[in-house]
């Protein structure tokens, strides 16, 4: 890892975070961008399958959301 890399990432957490994305995928931004929309893809594949098994007594009426509010 690079010292500006390293400098990024203890500055500032978000930052660093994305500098480490980019970095990983060789400075490329789209394959950088790729890898996450296919990241939050299998998440919310994950999450489907949790609100699933999940019975409403034991989450007592709460559902997962699957976008922001």
């Amino acid at each position: 890892m690079s010292a500006a890399v390293e400098h990024q990432i203890h500055s500032n957490p978000v930052e660093g975070e994305v500098a480490e994305v980019v970095a990983y995928h060789g400075g490329d931004m789209q394959a950088a961008i790729g890898t996450l929309l296919d990241d939050i893809r299998h998440l919310r594949k994950q999450l489907a399958l949790a609100e699933g098994a999940m019975s409403s007594g034991m989450t007592r009426g709460w559902r997962p959301s699957y976008d922001r509010e």
